[in-house]
């Protein structure tokens, strides 16, 4: 008989687990969602090119992936309290590496490294962990769901919360209060810990190697990974370079040119981002996930178009913004809960953390492609058209992935 890693199931209960799972999600994610607003008061402050932060962004989203199958295995086999204090130190001393650096390559460690080391622990695929563990299965999507949808009041509350902080303190004041704000994931991880927490290994259950074996050859994981790619790409290229965008065409535009416009728009995200993780939570537990999941990146390619086509506007921007927060990460619930209902939930946080590094592969290539592309061209035009060719390619590759339970996990 397999078991699962630990005899404390009934530790944690669920509104523990939604509470404090999603205060810690609302945190780390809430403050590495405003990180564009400070792309042009620090590359401007230094002298920097718009190339020199971006590729900062990039490395953060690159370093969160790779190492996150590694902390989620650690995190599988001795527990997630040390590896979530870990992480909130982390993220305090990469917010102030940030804030006191004026040489580029001192603050791509610090935005890049450090803090890309730190939300491998402190995010979804650690939450997602103990949620696996702790909640039943019937109620599992809907409750990931949830949680997502705290990351997204994170994106919600805390944008205006770091426009209003740069205009209040300046740039490197504000990145100290953040490191303040980051703090707090410590006491956090106290709240979320597993008591009594074992990993049990019986005779005849699956190791770490073989687990991982097994993902890599199934076919549905590999095209969940790839429509994961897509899904990285699109979100940070949009969250790093649509500030930006917007100042370049406020030329043609005079209207979309304030800073307000732009931290509206994100925050419209962060807010209908709520609705969309929260509804595809729901949904997830009713309807085949990978049709809903198609149906978001086919959903994201036409909102692309419409944005790009219609004469822009404030309005036009908030209306695409609402649009895409619906639509934002709303993949979160649905492509670990496929994750947990093919393979189980013993491994769950190194296997969410392995598609996840897709995901991070493709939010570096929309960084930095965004930067890159917009410095040799003057435009981001062409970044846009890859973002709408993607999310069709996404839509397709989503439509035969099967999300039944291998029959290791039926007989076990």
């Amino acid at each position: 008989m397999s078991t699962t890693h630990s005899a404390s199931h009934q530790h944690l209960t669920l509104n523990q687990v939604l509470i404090f799972g999603g205060l810690m999600v609302t945190l780390s994610m809430g403050i590495r969602h405003g990180f564009g607003l400070f792309n042009l008061p620090i590359t401007q402050a230094n002298g920097w090119g718009r190339e020199t932060f971006a590729l900062t962004i990039a490395l953060q989203n690159l370093i969160w992936g790779a190492f996150q199958p590694i902390t989620g295995a650690l995190a599988d086999r001795y527990g997630t309290l040390k590896i979530m204090i870990a992480g909130g130190a982390l993220y305090s001393l990469g917010l102030i590496g940030m804030a006191i650096s004026t040489d580029a390559l001192n603050f791509t460690v610090a935005g890049g490294f450090m803090i890309g080391l730190a939300q491998t622990a402190t995010t979804y695929s650690i939450v997602y962990g103990i949620l696996g563990r702790n909640v039943s299965a019937d109620k599992r999507v809907w409750a990931m769901g949830i949680t997502a949808a705290a990351g997204s009041f994170g994106q919600f509350f805390m944008i205006p919360t770091e426009q209003t902080l740069l205009s209040a303190f300046g740039t490197q004041d504000a990145l100290l209060i953040l490191a303040l704000m980051a703090s707090f994931i410590i006491p956090t991880a106290f709240l979320l810990r597993e008591k009594n927490f074992e990993y049990v290994h019986n005779i005849g259950d699956q190791s770490i190697k073989e687990a991982l074996l097994e993902a890599i050859g199934n076919p549905s994981f590999r095209l969940l990974t790839l429509g994961y790619f897509v899904c990285g790409f699109q979100v940070v290229f949009i969250g790093v370079h649509l500030a930006p965008y917007l100042k370049d065409l406020s030329k043609i535009y005079p209207s979309v040119g304030a800073p307000a416009v732009a931290t509206t728009a994100l925050a419209l995200i962060g807010l209908f981002n709520i609705f969309g993780t929260y509804s595809a939570g729901i949904l997830g537990q009713r309807f085949p996930k990978r049709y809903l999941l198609s149906a978001i990146y086919l959903s994201r390619s036409i909102a692309i178009i419409a944005f790009l086509t219609i004469p822009l506007s404030p309005m036009s921007t908030y209306i695409f913004a609402a649009v895409m927060g619906f639509l934002w990460l709303s993949t979160i619930p649905l492509t670990n809960g496929i994750v947990a209902q093919i393979f189980g939930v013993k491994y769950l946080t190194m296997l969410s953390g392995l598609i996840f590094f897709s995901h991070q592969l493709g939010s570096f290539c929309g960084a930095y492609l965004g930067g890159y592309l917009f410095d040799r061209t003057g435009s981001y035009l062409l970044v846009w058209e890859i973002a709408i060719g993607l999310g069709a390619v996404a839509f397709l590759v989503n439509l035969p992935i099967k999300e039944h339970a291998l029959r290791r996990m039926a007989t076990a």
